[in-house]
């Protein structure tokens, strides 16, 4: 009889690493950053003229990076603007994405929130008192928001429908929704509602301000929610294994359903200060695809509301400074987004060697040799 071949070992394999110090994963992100910018600055000695005639200019391309955000305060007061929405929404996914309901929906939720913001400014504005208007107008961004969530959390809880593709649908939803009540609202078929007079925030130094101490706020209250209370442990639990939540007790469609509402709800707050404190109007853009940058925020944070106000800061400072290199250099609108996706790549790249370790196959009877 023929002897059993011998068994040969693939030449890479891959095996999950059981702990990575916190200190050391940090360290691999900031250096995934470092080499994403590395990338980008030999990209841009390729691709744009003034620094391929003068490679000598590349110390230009880094510090333009800084210089669209705080070049000057007005740029910094927009940064710390932006960074706070792109904020409050991330933290609007974080309670659904700890529960692993992985909701592909804030850019809808947010919309459809602002939408019910300005509808209550477009019928109401003017006709009752400043401060009623105002509470209304937040009311009803809260609740638009909530029962966005709403509808595919009782379907997946009700028929364990994929999350993903549901909330991902309901954004197409919004925005039709949206072009429909505008072309209601505006008489002369623009479709482009004009800033509207009444339903704004009070302000508090400048128009800034309000919103990003609200939004602070939230970061630290939404960071006690789920770390302190009894809450924030079902959601973890959920999250960790639905079976060991029902062997526990818990009612995991009750978790489901409760967790998306206020999903929905935050979303609805972001809705709110975009259109009581920020344009008061509304479009199809008006969330600016905010709402699938939060799903990036939110990952790279691991979850945490504290350290998303670090990488909603890196993603802002990014989209601001290939902006400002496109306008400095004079490079193509292109060429700030093929900028900003390098750095993610890599930033996401690293998340691979931080979570796995890569063996290859040695020379036989030698031990495999693996990628720290």
């Amino acid at each position: 009889m023929a002897q059993a071949s011998e068994h040969k070992e693939p030449l890479i394999h891959l095996s999950k690493r059981t702990g990575v110090a916190p200190l050391r994963a940090w360290l691999i992100r900031l250096a995934a950053v470092a080499l994403g910018l590395i990338v980008c600055g030999l990209a841009a000695m390729l691709l744009i003229e003034r620094l391929r005639d003068n490679p000598g200019r590349i110390g230009e391309f880094y510090y333009t990076f800084i210089k669209g955000s705080f070049s000057t305060s007005r740029k910094f007061w927009k940064f710390l603007k932006n960074l706070s929405i792109l904020l409050c929404i991330s933290l609007a996914l974080t309670p659904s994405f700890r529960m692993r309901f992985w909701n592909t929906g804030a850019e809808g939720q947010t919309l459809v929130s602002v939408l019910g913001c300005i509808a209550v400014d477009f019928y109401l504005g003017g006709k009752i008192p400043e401060w009623l208007l105002l509470i209304l107008m937040f009311i009803a961004a809260l609740a638009c928001g909530a029962v966005w969530a709403l509808i595919p959390a009782l379907c997946k809880a009700r028929w364990n429908t994929n999350e993903t593709l549901f909330t991902l649908m309901m954004n197409y939803v919004a925005t039709f929704l949206v072009s429909y009540c505008l072309v209601i609202w505006v008489a002369n078929g623009s479709s482009s509602l004009p800033k509207l007079k009444t339903g704004k925030l009070p302000t508090i130094g400048n128009d800034y301000l309000l919103i990003i101490l609200i939004v602070l706020l939230l970061a630290v209250g939404l960071y006690i929610y789920l770390s302190y209370t009894k809450h924030g442990y079902e959601i973890s639990v959920v999250g960790e294994s639905v079976r060991t939540a029902q062997y526990v007790g818990i009612s995991v469609k009750k978790v489901i359903v409760r967790t998306m509402l206020l999903n929905g709800a935050l979303c609805g707050l972001a809705g709110y200060l975009i259109g009581a404190g920020l344009d008061q109007s509304v479009t199809v853009n008006s969330v600016g695809g905010q709402g699938f940058t939060a799903i990036m925020v939110a990952w790279l944070a691991k979850f945490n509301p504290l350290v998303m106000i670090i990488t909603a800061g890196l993603i802002q400072l990014l989209n601001q400074g290939a902006a400002q290199i496109s306008q400095d250099f004079n490079v193509s609108g292109a060429f700030p987004d093929v900028i900003v996706g390098i750095i993610l790549f890599f930033i996401i790249g690293c998340e691979f060697f931080i979570n796995y370790q890569v063996h290859f196959r040695s020379r036989a009877g030698q031990e495999g040799r693996s990628v720290k």
